[in-house]
């Protein structure tokens, strides 16, 4: 079983992760909290897997609970208030990164997600944070360019579409491959940029000063 930390100020939304991460036959929550601090505590008292923080609590937010987790993987919630915290998610490499308003199923992924060494960013948070976040200065241009020659041609098509927000299905499509191919093809693609999760490597096609 994946033990499972849900932290929220909002009762309600606690209540309701609660029961949709239940459902799933290999979750068990078992424990929550209502702050970043009671987050903290409860985690290490229960040897936590998988902790899904909300990013703006009281006391201690989400991403700064997070940096205190060690041997625990991160899931942040967000709704999009705070820019600057979500874009300083993106640079750490948490986890996950989900909406507060996503599939009950896309919860229950990033969290198998999580608790097997991968990283989760859903398409929507993808898709928003490359919204906000301005391209790079000049000496980041050449590092993301430096970086993205190592992909191959077809490498590169694929990353030019996990970059505008698809999801593995829908990029499986878009290149007529199995949806197993792309989880690889994505994989190796983070390998060789040294990224831990999507959102990082599509910055990179970002910050990257003309095409790969």
């Amino acid at each position: 079983m994946i033990r499972t930390l849900v932290a929220d100020d909002e009762p309600l939304i606690t209540t309701g992760i609660r029961t949709v991460l239940e459902s799933a036959c290999d979750i068990e929550v078992v424990a929550t909290a209502s702050d970043g601090r009671e987050a903290v505590r409860a985690a290490r008292r229960h040897r936590i897997d998988v902790a899904l923080l909300d990013l703006a609590m009281p006391v201690m937010d989400g991403l700064d609970a997070a940096a205190e987790l060690t041997g625990t993987r991160v899931v942040l919630l967000t709704a999009f208030g705070e820019e600057g915290n979500v874009r300083r998610a993106v640079r750490q490499g948490v986890s996950g990164f989900v909406l507060k308003t996503c599939a009950p199923d896309e919860l229950i992924r990033a969290v198998r997600a999580a608790h097997a060494g991968q990283a989760y960013l859903s398409p929507a948070v993808a898709r928003q944070v490359l919204d906000m976040v301005a391209p790079g200065d000049d000496e980041r241009g050449r590092d993301a360019a430096r970086r993205l020659a190592a992909l191959t041609a077809r490498e590169a098509d694929v990353l030019a579409l996990v970059a505008q927000g698809l999801s593995n299905a829908q990029v499986a499509r878009r290149v007529h491959m199995t949806e197993a191919s792309v989880k690889t093809y994505v994989s190796r693609i983070l390998a060789k940029l040294n990224c831990t999760n999507r959102v990082q490597a599509a910055l990179l096609l970002r910050d990257a000063p003309f095409p790969t």
